[in-house]
Formats: C-alpha cells, sequence, structure tokens
C-alpha cells in the first residue's frame, strides 16, 4: 500500500497539469489552500498527511505520536544597502547556513516543547512558501516508553536534540563542518 501511495506522489508538478489526475489535483489544492489561508504557520494535523513518508521515517500509529504542518518563506533573505563610505558587494544575498527544512524543525520544535522531534519531510512548495511535514513524539507517555523503536528518545541527552542538529537534517548540515 506504501508503495502505491509513493507512486501516486512521484512526479506530482507533471501530475498536476495533467487532466488525467484532476481528482489528485483538487484534492491537493484544497489541502494547499487550506494551510496557505491559516494564520499560523504550524498546525497539527490529525494523523500524517504523506503516509508513506511518515512511516519511512518512525511514525507508528499509536498513541504519543503527533505529526504537524510547518509552513516556512522561501529564498535567502535580503539585507539593505550600505549608506556612505564604500559598497561592499555581496550584501544582497544572505544565505543561511541552516536548511528550511532545520528552520521548520526548530520552528515546530519552539512550538511543541513537551515533544521531542522524530524527523521532519518535504511536502508541498508554492512560490512563496515551503510546507513541511514534522513527525513529533511525546517521550513521557508510556507507550512510546515501551516502543523499543523509539524509547532511546527519552534519555535525557536526547531533549531539545533538533537545537543541537541531531536530527537527520541536521546531521546533513553538520557532516561538512570539521570541528
Amino acid at each position: 500500500m506504501y508503495k502505491h501511495i509513493g507512486l501516486l506522489y512521484k512526479g506530482l508538478r507533471k501530475k498536476l497539469k495533467d487532466p488525467n489526475f484532476r481528482d489528485l489535483k483538487t484534492v491537493i489544492k484544497e489541502r494547499v489552500m487550506k494551510f496557505r489561508h491559516n494564520k499560523e504557520a504550524i498546525t497539527q494535523t490529525e494523523k500524517p498527511i504523506r503516509l508513506d513518508k511518515a512511516r519511512m521515517y518512525g511514525y507508528k500509529a499509536k498513541q504519543g505520536f503527533v505529526s504537524a504542518v510547518c509552513r516556512v518563506r522561501k529564498g535567502g533573505r535580503n539585507e539593505g544597502r550600505p549608506t556612505g563610505g564604500r559598497k561592499p558587494t555581496g550584501y544582497k544575498k544572505l544565505t543561511p547556513i541552516k536548511s528550511i527544512r532545520r528552520i521548520a524543525e526548530e520552528r515546530t520544535q519552539r512550538r511543541f516543547m513537551n515533544l521531542e522531534i522524530l524527523n521532519s519531510y518535504p511536502l508541498y512548495e508554492d512560490g512563496q512558501y515551503k510546507y513541511f511535514e514534522v513527525i513529533l513524539i511525546d517521550k513521557h507517555h508510556p507507550v512510546i516508553m515501551a516502543d523499543k523503536d523509539v524509547n532511546y528518545l527519552c534519555k535525557p541527552e536526547h531533549t531539545h536534540r533538533v537545537f543541537r542538529g541531531l536530527t537527520p537534517a541536521g546531521h546533513k548540515v553538520r557532516k561538512n563542518r570539521t570541528e
């Protein structure tokens, strides 16, 4: 089943233009409109939208597992042109060192401080935003404590691991650093 869900989302941009997939297009459009017009950038969902990806990254349909959708603005940040004196070049493009996915994870962690980030994956992107689904767990829940696959996150050294770059999105940034 998960294989078929993954195939449905593969090549999504092409499928949205194809008239044969108009049902898929309406479902995705409604979902994106709901998230785009939501005032809050982080929304808790009842269950994961991409069930195949969530299961691949460790989600289980148990108590203690939570999924949330985070919206992050695309692109780097601009800084104003300096006034007076010589004008240095390269002031326009301020590329963040952290990936947008990691920024989404950190914002979600700040919103749900009692939960721990398990993993995240991209959902959709439009001209202005990127949408990520973040899988979280409640490390104090008895079901999570009894689950041998994820109970390592219940240890105190895994508290707020996203801020220290210990999630997969953080590892990707840290692996090239020599410190």
